[in-house]
């Protein structure tokens, strides 16, 4: 017996040492799947994160001779326009995955048409004022968002399937909205089905900010008519026009509040309506500054009354 045990006591070690080593064996394996799984997860996201840029027309080609005394101005809106890319651009990188399926559209593209309509607006004036005035630069307005941005667009529009199917809030984030990810966060399905359907439930202060918590106010923006010199005769009907189309854009803001209780993030309100109401309400100024202008003196400033703002 005394002799035996030597002999069991190097079985045991023998088995057990075997058995740690297939423990050890299978850690490695499972940490290296799983930090395969995290790359080729990570490269996925970084895949589809890609926002695209965004293209607009050229204006320079398109603009007649440009006198001496407007070349100044002409010169400082064109530089203007190349800055509005740039920082639509840049806001395309950082909302990657924000917003509902016009966010694109709403909150960067569209601002960036009315900011690109007002700058037109004040070359066509410029140029107008010591030559004749050019016609129909709006129509440059427009910007697309290039194919390479198809990935993030359909993850803002909630079509982003794989992170879709992968659990957590980041997967959210990128699938569904704000919403969607936060409910992803809290792991419960129904919460994230609430908030892929409800739209009154976005998770978070953005939805609290944007609609008062589920009211979605009125815009109200400061009286022009008053703020006008006499009209000649002449501009009466151009003014007019202008001054209905304002009426109608306020309209038309309010409308949009009702229609998107719940979307966005924090600053959804000012980036997809507010913001867009001023840069409209800044090009009819305009347009009611230059119809005046040719027939009398030219009233400045009226820009100072295009800034809305959204009463809870």
């Amino acid at each position: 017996m005394s002799r035996a045990l030597p002999k069991y006591h190097k079985r045991r070690v023998f088995m057990i040492g075997g058995a740690a080593a297939v423990v050890l064996s299978g850690a490695v394996i499972a940490g290296s799947a799983l930090a395969g799984e995290t790359s080729q997860s990570s490269g996925n996201a970084s895949t589809n994160a890609s926002p695209g840029t965004i293209s607009c027309p050229a204006v320079e080609g398109s603009l007649p001779e440009i006198p001496a005394s407007a070349q100044a101005e002409v010169d400082r809106n064109l530089a203007q326009l190349d800055t509005q890319i740039q920082e639509a651009n840049q806001r395309l990188v950082d909302t990657v995955g924000q917003g509902g399926p016009n966010f694109v559209q709403n909150a960067i593209l569209g601002p960036l048409e009315d900011k690109r309509v007002a700058a037109l607006n004040r070359i066509e004036t410029a140029i107008g004022r010591a030559a004749e005035k050019p016609e129909g630069l709006e129509a440059l307005a427009a910007c697309t968002l290039d194919a390479a941005g198809g990935a993030a667009a359909g993850e803002e529009a909630g079509a982003g399937g794989d992170a879709a199917a992968e659990p957590g809030g980041a997967a959210g984030d990128a699938a569904g909205g704000n919403a969607a990810g936060e409910a992803g966060d809290a792991g419960g399905a129904a919460d994230a089905g609430d908030a892929a359907g409800g739209g009154a439930a976005d998770a978070g202060a953005g939805a609290g900010d944007a609609v008062g918590g589920g009211a979605a106010g009125t815009i109200s923006c400061p009286a022009v008519e008053g703020s006008l010199p006499e009209i000649p005769a002449s501009a009466q009907a151009e003014v007019d026009r202008n001054l209905a189309l304002l009426d109608t854009q306020i309209q038309e803001a309010n409308q949009r509040l009702v229609d998107t209780v719940g979307q966005g993030g924090p600053n959804f309100v000012q980036n997809a309506i507010l913001g867009p109401l001023e840069d409209k309400r800044v090009a009819a100024l305009n347009r009611i500054e230059t119809a005046i202008g040719r027939a009398a003196e030219k009233p400045e400033g009226l820009e100072a009354l295009a800034a809305c703002e959204l009463n809870q």
